[in-house]
């Protein structure tokens, strides 16, 4: 691995020439600046990995080149570095992306400790990154060949597209596919029907809970001219019309009990007859149900049928929520900004790194479908060309008190990014321990958030990963 690159940007000599000597023993490629207009004149010349920032600063102040640095070179990880600082600069600096803090005089060899952190984070990403591209082409294949898009690096992803390319290569085993509302069952169920020999008959869907009873029989079945007032023509039933296909059931178990009844019969006996009919007719139809509901909590209840259940539960597939699989949600921001910029007429070429930092620490209660929501939303209140972080800071439920499981930032503002002050003169109240202002933040989000890491990294607005380097930093234990 090439050794990383390293800018220590600070205007007091003895800070600089101490570190470039002690860093570059340790075998890193260090850059040195005094003032901002140095630093980024070999950023722009140099590939550089991590910055070594200080507050005080000519020319401004290390949070406003922190959050230019951000803006135009979002991959540099930043280190701060002050004399002194308060509880407002320690939150704003984390906000801006900020990886970590010491305060002056520093120890060598913690800013070593800091910088291995920061380079075991630069290679996840960039193995992210790689497995993404992979991922990005696997996508598009699925998309050419079996006409639908599995969106996903996890393990959890894999095992799912696993299993449907394995079932469908059987022909007539029934599936059960379960999970959450919003995960994307009917995807799933498209995308086995598409894998299959069947991929050229009829994919037809129907929602059974929105199917009355009385429907039941001339929906499924069909009906012959004049078997009942109003029937003025032969229709076919679903079942006819999926013939050599899918038939896709959604919220099964919510069937009334007399059409579960009836749909085991033709599941068992493979023929329907139309209502007015004198004879059967034989069916060839794969049957794919979901369901979003405890399903044993409805066998135990008596409200679904048992025999049905191992009917239609040949072969299950489980759809974990997005919670469970926090590392595709990068990959799914990429797809819907690329998809709704499109639909929506935008020309949106980007969007805020910090973005995938807040929506990574959002527990989504709506799955995959509140996260296409929300970037459709910020879509449509993006006034430029690149989505910001207040596009979406503004919609419920991610910002409000009451949010299914996201916490309240703290203090800031939703309709603007945040925009560092100059830094002003301290007090000697103002004088405290910077390492020591950041552990007594952190405490108090976890105190806040009953001590939950990832509700805690929602509400100082850092990612997961960078509030587990911060405690193992501070010695703050959770179990």
């Amino acid at each position: 691995m090439n050794a990383l690159k390293i800018l220590v940007l600070d205007d007091e000599k003895t800070y600089r020439d101490e570190l470039k000597e002690f860093l570059e023993n340790e075998h890193f490629d260090v850059f040195t600046a005094a003032k901002p207009s140095e630093g980024f004149k070999i950023i722009d010349d140099q590939e550089i990995d991590i910055l070594l920032l200080d507050i005080r600063l000519p020319e401004m102040n290390g949070l406003q080149m922190l959050q230019n640095v951000k803006q135009k070179h979002p991959d540099i990880e930043t280190i701060m570095l002050t004399g002194h600082g308060d509880m407002d600069t320690v939150i704003q600096a984390m906000r801006l992306g900020a990886m970590e803090f010491f305060t002056k005089p520093f120890r060598l060899i913690d800013i070593k400790a800091a910088i291995q952190r920061t380079q075991r984070y630069i290679t996840l990403n960039n193995r992210y990154r790689y497995i993404s591209q992979t991922h990005n082409q696997i996508a598009h294949e699925m998309l050419e060949n079996s006409g639908t898009q599995i969106l996903g690096i996890s393990p959890a992803v894999n095992a799912v597209v696993n299993l449907m390319s394995k079932v469908a290569q059987t022909d007539n085993t029934s599936v059960l596919i379960t999970g959450e509302s919003g995960t994307g069952k009917e995807l799933v169920a498209r995308g086995i029907h598409h894998l299959s020999r069947r991929s050229e008959g009829y994919f037809y869907a129907v929602n059974c809970s929105a199917i009355p009873e009385s429907l039941f029989e001339s929906e499924f079945f069909g009906y012959k001219k004049g078997a009942f007032t109003g029937a003025q023509a032969d229709k076919a039933g679903w079942f006819e019309l999926a013939n050599g296909g899918t038939l896709f059931l959604d919220e099964v178990v919510e069937m009334q009990p007399q059409m579960q009844a009836k749909l085991l019969r033709v599941l068992e006996e493979r023929r329907v007859r139309r209502i007015g009919a004198a004879n059967d007719t034989p069916i060839d139809v794969r049957i794919v149900a979901a369901t979003n509901q405890n399903v044993a909590q409805y066998l135990r209840e008596g409200k679904f049928r048992s025999d049905l259940y191992y009917r239609l539960n040949s072969f299950e597939i489980n759809l974990p929520p997005l919670r469970e699989r926090r590392e595709d949600i990068p990959c799914l921001i990429d797809h819907f900004v690329r998809l709704l910029s499109k639909q929506l007429g935008k020309k949106i070429k980007g969007y805020d790194p910090q973005i995938i930092r807040m929506l990574s620490n959002y527990n989504f209660p709506g799955n995959i479908r509140e996260l296409r929501n929300m970037i459709e939303r910020a879509i449509i209140l993006c006034d430029t060309d690149r989505i910001e972080a207040h596009n979406l800071s503004s919609l419920s439920p991610i910002y409000t008190p009451d949010a299914a499981v996201a916490p309240t930032p703290i203090e800031q503002p939703a309709n603007t990014t945040p925009t560092p002050s100059p830094a002003e003169p301290c007090t000697d109240n103002d004088m405290f321990d910077l390492s020591e202002i950041e552990r007594r933040a952190i405490i108090r989000a976890l105190e806040r958030t009953g001590y939950k890491k990832s509700d805690t990294a929602a509400l100082l607005n850092i990612t997961r990963q960078a509030l587990d380097r911060r405690l193992e930093k501070h010695g703050i234990d959770i179990k």
